[in-house]
This record gives structure tokens, sequence and C-alpha cells, in this order.
């Protein structure tokens, strides 16, 4: 029996182990690194034990500290968690060697599926429809391997089925990892090898390991998952699909099962090919055996040997706790021999600190709060009532998110009766959601979950470059008179209820309404970026210029309530340092308040390329005087284990360049100056 277990890991997913040790009575022991010294996952566990440094390979990929840490914490088991070190054949042998139960397959099985190239022959040999590809060695040259793609060319056309028109696109793609690190794709001969050297560092700095592939794309395909479980007895589960199509960069942002294209047929197919993948390894625990599905044609695309991070939506259908059921299997028990009937639908999304007008950079700071109205769970699986919303998430209200780590803050599950009715719930708890303080993804997902082609089910991985996404979450929705947005009147509220605070705080004369003046003169202006404000408070109520018959019913500090056309809106306002939130009916506005008076600013030298956020110089691409072509990576960045290439804007020489390789830099930095030709 387990007594003490280690989670060797981080955020979300060591909380959610927490969880469900709680419930099980088995003590917790949390490792943090210096950056998550005040994280929640820290301080939820019964022990915690300091990683010294804040990157991932001197801290959650540290095989030999993390292992000390259970010797001196006395634990008797070790988690792995997904990412980091939960693939690694070496660490979990390593960890049972130290003598501790491993919550996961057998280092064997582990190795046979962690390199992608090998495990695709695996799969051929057991039956399982794979893709052709080619090993990009290290020693091999750009040129041998451009000649060896051009003898496979038929072969990959092939792959792709009749809808694929002139060169077959190609996949670069790391054989260990996942979460879309270390992939590119190519349509060009040219970009393959700049490609393929981009995917092996990147690889290399997630994952520890270089070696990357190359396949024919299945473009537009379905990106289809099979959760699997085993015990050590020879029982195998498949507990149904998992659509995971909605993508950007290769990077999943939502799941839900059942899938809306997989017929039965093509789900008896899928199961029966995953579980013949996990019978052909020896597999043991929760895993996932993933497929691309595209006009028939299904093939493996690899094998994951741990639990996933959109396990939940399984959780909801099929009424089990997957990490119990880890649990158990590691303690040496039995599943029964048939697993439990699935009921209604789920779909999770992957809240991300990403800026949009920023190509989605991740975001870095403070999260001044999270809260969903709706949910009725949190890390938990455990039915509350028959549907309902859960709330997976590894911050808290005031939470510090740095630059070492995955931008994903929370997701957000919804279960229904059916997917009609568990992505309606979705869709209005995220868009009533107040998420303040750092820029998110959530108006792409919830646009995503209110668009036509996702509501009938036509889901692919290219869905989100087909279909545009742009304008706010509540679109044509507004109940509002021609000429007034939900922008304005929300930044409106929001200088009424900051004109409310200075009367609350005032001194004297507090009684008086806010704006109020004896002696018409201007109206009160406010400005914020985003919009400006100009109004009064008279004898007869509000007067707003823009802002026609709009009628003020009430103003606090924290909350406004406005009428616009005999419809009143309610509109609660949240003030941080340099940021105002307004959450209402109208969708969520975020505000930058300008000062009145401005202070003179650095001017910033004409051709600067300015660090997109805190990061480390991975690489410098140029030297000093040298000429540049517009387009020209320049610098490359690395935050958030990703990395992220500065380019040069226009043609012209480099004729400043600050920084160089392994070099800390904080947003705003000037990284180089291109001087333009000309």
């Amino acid at each position: 029996m387990i007594g003490r277990l280690l989670v060797a890991n981080r955020g979300e997913i060591a909380r959610r182990v927490f969880r469900t040790c709680r419930d099980l009575g088995i003590e917790t022991v949390a490792v943090f690194s210096d950056a998550d010294a005040d994280a929640p996952h820290a301080a939820e566990a019964d022990h915690a034990v300091r990683l010294p440094g804040a990157r991932p390979a001197e801290t959650y990929l540290s095989a030999e500290t993390i292992i000390d840490a259970a010797r001196r914490t006395g634990a008797d088991a070790l988690h792995p968690g997904y990412g980091f070190l939960s693939e690694n054949a070496a660490f979990a042998l390593a960890v049972l060697e130290a003598g501790l139960t491993w919550v996961g397959p057998s280092p064997e099985a582990i190795a046979a599926m962690g390199s992608k190239i090998e495990a695709k022959a695996l799969m051929a040999g057991a039956g399982v429809p794979v893709l052709p590809g080619l090993t990009a060695k290290p020693d091999r040259s750009a040129d041998d391997l451009a000649r060896d793609l051009r003898e496979l060319g038929a072969v990959f056309a092939e792959a792709c089925g009749s809808v694929t028109q002139g060169p077959v696109p190609l996949l670069v793609k790391a054989s260990a990892g996942g979460g879309g690190r270390g992939m590119r794709i190519v349509r060009a001969g040219d970009d393959l090898a700049g490609a393929v050297e981009s995917a092996r560092r990147e690889a290399s700095a997630a994952f520890g390991d270089g070696t990357v592939f190359v396949e024919p794309l299945l473009e537009n395909a379905r990106h289809i998952e099979v959760q699997i479980l085993a015990d050590r007895h020879g029982t195998v589960w498949t507990l149904g699909e998992r659509e995971c199509s909605i993508q950007r960069r290769h990077q999943k942002l939502l799941e839900e099962t059942p899938s809306p294209g997989a017929s039965p047929a093509l789900r008896a197919r899928l199961c029966d090919a995953a579980a013949r993948a996990a019978r052909a390894v020896g597999y043991v625990g929760a895993g996932t055996v993933e497929f691309l599905v595209r006009d028939g044609t299904v093939a493996f695309l690899e094998m994951n040997t741990r639990l996933q991070v959109e396990h939940p939506v399984t959780e909801c259908v099929y009424g089990v706790d997957l990490v119990e059921l880890q649990l158990r299997i590691a303690e040496g028990e039995r599943l029964p021999e048939s697993p439990p009937r699935p009921r209604g639908h789920a779909v999770e999304v992957r809240l991300c600190a990403e800026d949009p007008a920023r190509d989605w950079l991740p975001q870095s700071g403070v999260l001044h709060r999270l809260a969903v109205p709706g949910v009725g769970r949190r890390l938990s699986p455990v039915p509350h009532g028959p549907y309902g919303l859960r709330l997976d998430s590894g911050v808290e209200d005031g939470s510090e998110v740095g630059v070492h780590y995955d931008p994903m803050l929370a997701k957000l599950i919804s279960y229904g009766a059916d997917r009609a009715d568990a992505v309606r719930r979705l869709a209005t708890a995220l868009s009533n959601a107040a998420i303040h303080g750092l820029v998110t993804n959530r108006d792409l997902l919830v646009r995503v979950l209110r668009h036509e082609a996702f509501l009938a089910g036509a889901t692919h991985t290219g869905f989100l470059d087909e279909h545009d996404l742009t304008g706010r979450v509540h679109g044509g929705r507004e109940p509002l008179p021609p000429g007034t947005s939900a922008v304005a009147l929300s930044a409106l509220a929001a200088a009424l209820a900051g004109a409310a605070a200075n009367r609350a705080a005032a001194a004297v004369q507090a009684g008086l309404p806010s704006g109020w003046r004896n002696v018409v003169s201007q109206p009160q202006r406010v400005a914020f970026a985003e919009a400006e404000v100009a109004y009064r408070i008279t004898r007869d109520g509000l007067l707003a210029e823009g802002f026609p018959g709009t009628v003020l019913v009430s103003a606090t500090p924290g909350l406004v309530v406005l009428e616009t056309a005999g419809v009143r809106h309610r509109f609660a306002v949240a003030r941080y340092d340099g940021v105002t939130h307004v959450d209402s009916p109208l969708g969520p506005v975020r505000l930058t308040p300008l000062p009145r008076l401005r202070e003179p600013v650095e001017q910033v030298v004409p051709g600067s390329l300015l660090a997109p956020m805190p990061g480390t110089v991975l690489r410098v691409d140029v030297e000093p005087g040298g000429p540049v072509v517009a387009g020209q990576v320049v610098v490359v960045l690395e935050a958030m284990k990703m990395e992220h290439p500065v380019t040069a804007p226009a043609a012209g020489t480099v004729s400043a360049l600050n920084v160089t390789a392994g070099l800390r830099v904080e947003a705003g930095a000037v990284l180089a100056v291109i001087k333009e030709q000309g």
C-alpha cells in the first residue's frame, strides 16, 4: 500500500494528484523550484522540498534531485504527472531502483514508446496503421535528407490520400516528448534544413533529446486519441475516444469526448488499435494512443505513456477517477473485467496566458483574479450533481506567473447531457469569467465554442487557419443601441466607479455625488488606451458624451449599473496597478488607464528590436555591422520552454547588438538596432 506519495511535477497536475491522495488518505510530498516557492501546489502538500534553481533542467528535470527529495521525506511512491520526466524511462528505472513504487508503466514500455521512431515500427508490427517516415539523424546532411525524401515522395503522397495536390507538405517532429514542441511544418524544400535544426534545438531543450524525424503532413485531419488503462493482470480498458483537433501551433486548445466525427464503426476501429498498442508493449497504468483520421485513413500518431492534460473529460463521461485508478494499479489491484459505460458529453478548454495582439506570445506577471461562475468542482472528478462545471488550475488569485514554465493557467471542463448542452454551458461560463491581470486566450476559446462550424462538429487540425475567429466574444449579440459599444460603455462604467472610489476616500464632503459641480464647467474626462470618456453629473442625472439616453442607476467603487434604451446592465469593476477590468454580460473588457499628465518617456532609436517578453537569449544569428534582409532571424529568445525568434523588420545593417547567448532580458529590452538601407 502507498503511504506517502511524491509528485515529481508542479502546478495543476500536482494539485490534481494531491486531491485524490487526500481522498484516499495518502500523505503527499511536493517539490518546488525557486520560481515556485509561493506556488499553490507547494503549499497544499503535507511536505514540500525545494529544488534549487528555476530552469527546468536544474529542477523538475533533475532526476537525482527529485529522488533525493523522496528519500529525505520518506516517500514510498512517486507520481510523475505529465511533461518533464513523466515519459523518461531512465527516470522510471531510477525510481524503482531507489525502492519506490513508480505510478506509471514499466521503464521498458516507456522506452518502447518514448522514441516515436521506434514506436511507429513497433506499432506497425502489431497491426496498428502508421504513416511512413524518415529519421533525420544528427550526422546526416541536409542534402542527404532531401535526397531521401525525394525518393520517398510517391510513398508519402500515397499515405496522404488522393486529396493531396502538388508537393506533399512535411512535418518535422521530435522523437521524444510532445506538446507541440520540436515540431515544424515544411512546405518548400529549401526550408527543410532550417526546420530540422530548429526542431532539434527545441526538442533538446524541452526533452533532453534532439532526435527528430520527418513524415508526410496529413493536413486538416481529425486528431483523435483513445484513453487506455491496464493492470498487471492482463486486463486492458479502452475508455472511448477524445477529439483534440482544435490546435494552434500543434498545441491542443480544446478537447472533448466523444468525438463528433467518430461513428460507432470508427470508434471500434480506434479502440481496437489502441488495445493492440497497449498489449504490444505490455502496458500497465494510464496512457493514451493518438491517431490522425481523415477520409477513412487512420494513422497512428504516438502513444503517451502517462496521464494526459485532457483526462478530465474522460473522467466526467465515464464516471471514474483516473488518478485513483493509477494508484490502485500501482498497488497491484485488478481492474474489473469491463470498463463503465459512457454517459453524456464533456468538453475542456485550456486557458493560457497569451497575448493575441502580440502573435500569442506567452505572458508573465500577476494573476490578480480567476473566478468562473457556476464551478461546482475544483480538481475533483467526483460528480457535483448530474452535470456541471469543473476547474483544474495550478494558480490562485495573486499567483505570479513566471517565464520558466508552460503558460497554461487552468482547464475549464463542462459536462452535459449532450454536446450542445456541454458546449453552451462552457461558452457562457468562460465568457462570464473574471480573469484579471494577465492577457489570455479566453476570447479565442469562446469564439471557437460559438462558431457554427464547431457547433456542427466540422473540426480538424486546420480549423483555426480555415475560419476567421477575430472580433469580440459577444460580437453582434450585444443588446445595445446603434453607435454604442461594449468597450465604450465599460469605459464609462470604469470612469464612474473610479469617481465613486474617489468620493468614498474623500476626507470632506464625501456625501456629494461623484463628479458633482455647482457651476457647469468642463465635463470630467477619463482616458483609457481603448476609449476616452467625457461626462458630468447634473441635477438631472448623468450626461455622457456619446451616450445619449444612458441613465446612471447606481455607482459604487466595484459595481456600476447603467441603463441604455430601457435595458439595465451591471458592470463589475476591478482596478489594479496599470489596468482596469470590467466584467459584464456584454463581455469582459480590459482597460489601460492613461495619466492626465504624461511623463516624458525615453525615446527608442528607430530600428530597435525589442524583447517581446522576459526570457533568455538562446542564440544570436548576426554580427555587429553585418547585413540583414527583411524577415531574417536576428535573435532567438527562450521562454516558457519555447523558442521565440526576433526578426529584422526590413533589409539593412546591424548598427548595434546588445545581447549575447545566455543573457537574461526583460520585456522591452533593446536587443539590437537595424539601420535600414537607403
